[in-house]
């Protein structure tokens, strides 16, 4: 139970978990349940995973953004404190307890997103609501330092990086995205950034923070280079985002959103109901027994927490694949679901066989130390392939609010490196490999027994390719 609970949530659940654990008879004085026989056992399970469920999101909803305003008063920008001080403590308070994955997550892609984040301190008015303002996984370090211009769109794993460290002191200053501007995947974006409005910040781009601040064009790597703000494609569904047809839209979106969260909500709710169960199941053993007894039920609640999550998964698609789409934000499409769980198998031979699980098609002796797939059935691996920890194999991509997804064919024999980013339609030949911390752009096609490196990434010739090779 303890491990599952430590890939699912937080700290406090895991306290309280190791506590139900360790003491099955204060289990039955809490809840009186008198075993499966009995209906009060099912009935306060439920009663219990329901409060934990609803209450965490309560608990994000309404507490963390009125306790992150309160906290965050003391801090004032550009001002120097020294380190390990209460305004330090205050700051890590305020970029921890803003981060929730769980909260974010409920509203990302949603119309709701913007008001939680302007409940948090954010500056985003006037606000151009296109119900999918930010993503799911979003990052700050003092919300009320941060500012996102109207008509802005946000990938997923955006860092609003508004707090500097050096060995003895800190400060927090402010950080400002400009107006209708888009920004891709994985983007840490500094205080003093020099990018204004109308501006196309390309996945895992390194922002300027000197220079002049450009705007209307975009920016590709890291050295950043210069590329066009948007291409011909990216306007096709223009149409949809004006007019009366908008509001329509957006109302109809609204109501797929809110079914969705409403899911997102029931499905951990189940799966705590699920480990309730079995932790308040009646051990029989004493003395030199229990401890067996204990082992086995975390090993159960291990079996249970993949099995679940993986019936989950497929249920929800119609034990359908996915199939490569080219749509706007307002047709109905896959949510990509949590795989945070899979963080205990990293580095496991159990890891790949989980992965087959969800459907993506993974060959035989794969080393898996943390990869994230996030479109499963649209992602093929090879035998005898290596993912390094934090590599990122994402079928999808958001741009200018059309949404696109292809398939990823990596072959026998790859190395795909630590915090390497595969981005959709990129086909991989056998052995080849793919350096730590490159992104691999939409598209691209690797050659048998080639390196490539960088962001962009691009193919390592002659004496560097060889300096390379372990």
């Amino acid at each position: 139970m303890l491990l599952a609970l430590t890939a699912t949530a937080g700290v406090a659940e895991v306290a309280v978990a190791a506590l139900l654990e360790s003491r099955p008879a204060l289990v039955h004085t809490v809840t009186g349940a008198g075993g499966p026989g009995s209906w009060t056992y099912y009935a306060d399970g439920l009663e219990i995973a329901a409060a934990t469920v609803f209450g965490l999101a309560l608990r994000g909803a309404i507490l963390v953004p009125a306790l992150s305003r309160v906290l965050s008063r003391p801090l004032r920008p550009n001002a120097v404190y020294p380190l390990h001080g209460v305004r330090f403590t205050l700051q890590r308070a305020v970029a921890r307890l803003t981060s929730t994955r769980f909260t974010i997550a409920l509203f990302g892609d949603s119309s709701a997103i913007v008001h939680y984040l302007k409940a948090l301190g954010y500056r985003l008015a006037p606000i151009d609501q296109t119900g999918s303002n930010f993503g799911t996984m979003l990052g700050q370090e003092v919300p009320t330092l941060s500012r996102v211009g109207t008509g802005t769109m946000v990938s997923d794993g955006l860092s609003m990086a508004n707090a500097e460290y050096s060995s003895t002191s800190f400060r927090t200053a402010p950080a400002a995205i400009g107006s209708h501007n888009y920004l891709g995947n994985h983007i840490v974006y500094p205080a003093g950034g020099r990018t204004g409005d109308n501006f196309l910040l390309a996945t895992k781009v390194m922002i300027p923070v000197s220079g002049p601040v450009r705007e209307n064009t975009g920016l590709l790597g890291s050295p950043p280079i210069e590329i066009p703000r948007s291409v011909e494609r990216d306007h096709r569904f223009d149409h949809l985002t004006t007019g009366s047809g908008l509001r329509r839209r957006l109302a109809a979106k609204n109501h797929h959103n809110a079914v969705t969260m409403a899911l997102f909500l029931t499905v951990p709710c189940l799966y705590v109901y699920g480990l309730l169960l079995i932790a308040m199941f009646p051990l029989t053993g004493d003395g030199g027994l229990y401890w067996l007894e204990t082992a086995g039920t975390a090993l159960l609640e291990l079996a249970f927490t993949v099995g679940f999550f993986v019936l989950a998964e497929r249920a929800v698609l119609g034990f359908r694949t996915l199939r490569p789409r080219l749509c706007s934000i307002y047709e109905p499409a896959w949510k990509v679901p949590s795989i945070l769980y899979l963080a205990v198998f990293n580095g496991t031979p159990f890891k790949p066989a989980i992965w087959r699980l969800l459907g993506v098609r993974m060959g035989h002796r794969v080393f898996d130390d943390g990869c994230r797939i996030l479109e499963r059935t649209l992602t093929q691996v090879g035998d005898g392939c290596a993912l390094n920890a934090g590599s990122v194999l994402q079928a999808h991509s958001l741009e200018e609010g059309v949404f696109k997804s292809d398939r990823i064919t990596i072959g026998n024999g790859c190395t795909i490196g630590t915090s390497a980013f595969v981005h959709y339609g990129v086909v991989i030949d056998d052995h080849a490999r793919v350096d730590a911390d490159s992104f691999l752009m939409k598209g691209e096609h690797v050659p048998a027994h080639a390196q490539w490196r960088g962001n962009p990434a691009a193919e390592l010739t002659g004496d560097a390719a060889c300096r390379g090779m372990p």
